[in-house]
């Protein structure tokens, strides 16, 4: 964490200084606003707090609640969504009260006595390594929270406004503000009246049965699986030995997937609840909690569950639907125009729960969806940069659905209808990658570069996210994570992989880091605004090959131990050494010739080029930003 470069800090230094909009923000909702957010669950919390870096555009996010929600459905929290947490600056915080998944145990029927269920295997959750953070369960109302605190604490200084209701949008092109929606006052003394607004830019963050969807036109489709499970949050006394454990239990009487959750004691349990008949018509959801419990106890058989509270119940049919686009561009009109208005999380795709995939997926929407908005209302990127959201998050959904579908049937499936018992232990293990949200490749385009130098940084694969590894901070000798140093302020990174050379000395890093600084077709100085620090941009890290103990920092270019604040002090955390036990050019197989990998926003690697590759790095950055006619401050 860094703070008192515009002076000393004594108070929480997480609160940052209004500015922009956010030093005079109306209590009430105005009649006109650059990004209207509705919905304030996971992905429209994600996304406030995102446009919340970007003080001077003005973003409200409504909702028809009442008040902050209280008790959230989803609980699942993948090791990606982590990362992002700590982009967002509270990883630590949620991990500390969380529940955290180290293995998975499963338990089918006793071959000598089928009537009663055994463990039949133990797996690690993370068995390859794929990320230092934890697979945590914890109450979606608390990672609303943390969002809602880092938008409050922000320079835009956003907070949600309640008691309001999405109706209705238009789109009125021609106008500043063409968006013009019909909002429903759902408390308070105006309750039951309408009113309307105006806005730049929609943002449907309104769940399954969003309106904003159905306003544009959109629709979900898919199927419907005709199967039913029924869960609940459970307080009770059992003799099941695992109940601390998320289990995949499958017996004769049927299946459960059991999560423990958060605070010790408290356990979420998915009951399958049987096929669903073509013609039940919404019968199964009558089932009631008796029944449900009832039904949990036979399959625990031989073990005893004595439940004394459930938190909440519900049940549900599993469905997998996605809408064929996340904006209002209809497919035919895809690269004629730009667009208004956007969808994301369940308001695009839906699926089961089990694997534990919506919030997380819908987060990661929320954040790929907000940067852009923000450096296309901050004046810094072409309104062609919206194209990409719906282009790039409408293949990811998809693949969360067929990804949803094989393991939603799998845990359908009755013990004996496996030929194999450990199939699902052995799928489970196998596809570890994915349900921890790492699987997200973004394809080729305007945003994604092509892999012509991938050799170079195989660690880190294009399209993915910019997997961390350990490094040396030299300006204060401390072993770090670089990739935890990337926090959700809308920054660029650049993280130059310098040459064999000793820092300073002539070679292809220094001559980068001068192209960087000095050259008018550098993006640092093409694009960053006029009067602002010269890092506001683009956040520029080297990574030198030697130790730390063998050159000093201020041997390092001037690009890397930028000034900054108006004090103008130095930024000594820019500057890394591979180290010694643990070299980050071996563990990310980058080439000892050095290579430049280009990171995105949102955490996504966008490029890797070599340390030569001036006019390529130039090239690329060409259709995503506007240039400034005025220098930075350097």
């Amino acid at each position: 964490m860094q703070f008192h470069h515009n002076g000393y800090v004594s108070t929480d230094p997480r609160v940052q200084p209004a500015a922009g909009l956010g030093l005079n923000r109306p209590e009430e909702l105005p009649d006109q606003m650059d990004v209207l957010i509705v919905g304030s669950g996971p992905a429209g919390m994600i996304t406030a707090a995102q446009l919340a870096q970007f003080p001077n555009v003005s973003t409200r996010i409504i909702d028809r609640r009442p008040g902050r929600l209280a008790i959230g459905q989803a609980d699942g929290i993948q090791a990606r969504s982590v990362e992002t947490f700590q982009a967002f600056g509270f990883a630590e915080r949620i991990t500390a009260e969380a529940y955290w998944i180290t293995e998975m145990n499963f338990w089918s029927p006793d071959p000598q006595n089928p009537k009663n269920i055994v463990r039949t295997d133990r797996t690690m959750d993370d068995p390859h390594g794929i990320s230092e953070f934890k697979h945590l369960i914890v109450n979606q109302a608390r990672v609303l929270d943390y969002f809602a605190e880092y938008a409050k604490n922000s320079p835009g200084r956003i907070t949600p406004d309640y008691g309001y209701d999405f109706k209705s949008l238009t789109v009125e092109e021609g106008q500043e503000y063409p968006v013009r929606a019909v909002l429903e006052y759902t408390d308070g003394p105006k309750q039951g009246t309408e009113r309307v607004v105006r806005a730049k830019y929609v943002v449907g963050s309104d769940g399954a049965r969003s309106k904003v969807r159905r306003s544009i036109g959109a629709s979900l489709s898919g199927d419907q699986a005709f199967h039913a499970w029924g869960v609940m949050d459970t307080l009770a006394v059992t003799d099941f030995p695992d109940i601390r454990i998320k289990c995949a239990i499958q017996s004769k009487a049927g299946s459960i997937l059991l999560i423990p959750r958060e605070g010790g004691n408290l356990f979420r349990l998915y009951v399958d609840l049987g096929e669903v008949p073509h013609d039940d018509n919404g019968k199964i959801r009558q089932t009631s909690l008796e029944e449900i419990i009832d039904h949990a106890q036979q399959i625990l058989h031989p073990y005893t569950l004595d439940v004394k509270d459930v938190a909440w119940h519900s049940v549900y049919e599993v469905g997998h639907r996605l809408t064929d686009r996340f904006d209002d561009v209809l497919v035919d009109e895809i690269g004629t125009r730009e667009p208004r208005v956007f969808i994301t999380g369940d308001a695009c795709h839906t699926h089961s729960a089990k694997a534990g995939q919506g919030m997380n997926v819908s987060m990661q929407d929320g954040f790929n969806l907000a940067w852009k908005l923000g450096h296309v209302l901050s004046g810094l990127a072409p309104e062609q940069l919206l194209r990409t959201y719906s282009a790039e998050r409408q293949v990811i959904a998809k693949n969360l659905i067929d990804f949803d579908k094989e393991w939603s049937t799998l845990m359908a499936k009755k013990p004996e209808e496996f030929e194999d018992p450990k199939f699902l232990s052995d799928f489970y293990v196998r596809t570890a990658e994915f349900p921890a949200g790492f699987m997200t490749e973004y394809q080729p385009s305007i945003l994604t570069g092509e892999a012509d130098h991938q050799q170079l940084a195989a660690g880190y694969p294009i399209g993915k996210r910019f997997k961390s590894a350990m490094v040396m901070r030299c300006g204060d000798t401390n072993p770090v994570h670089l990739g935890h140093h990337h926090r959700a302020d809308g920054r660029w990174r650049i993280y130059v992989f310098a040459d064999a050379a000793a820092p300073g000395a002539d070679s292809p890093t220094t001559s980068l880091a001068q192209w960087l600084r000095e050259s008018p077709d550098s993006p640092v100085v093409k694009y960053t605004p006029a009067g602002a620090d010269i890092d506001s941009l683009f956040d520029i890290k080297v990574v030198y090959q030697q130790s730390y103990r063998d050159f000093e920092i201020t041997d390092a270019p001037k690009i890397f131990l930028p000034n900054n604040g108006k004090f103008g002090l130095t930024d000594y955390e820019k500057v890394y050494a591979a180290k010694a036990d643990d070299d980050i050019f071996e563990t990310r197989q980058i080439s000892r010739d050095g290579a430049i990998v280009v990171v995105r926003p949102d955490q996504y690697v966008s490029h890797v080029l070599p340390l030569t590759a001036t006019d390529e790095l130039a090239a690329y950055f060409e259709p995503l930003l506007k240039a400034t006619d005025a220098v930075a401050t350097a």
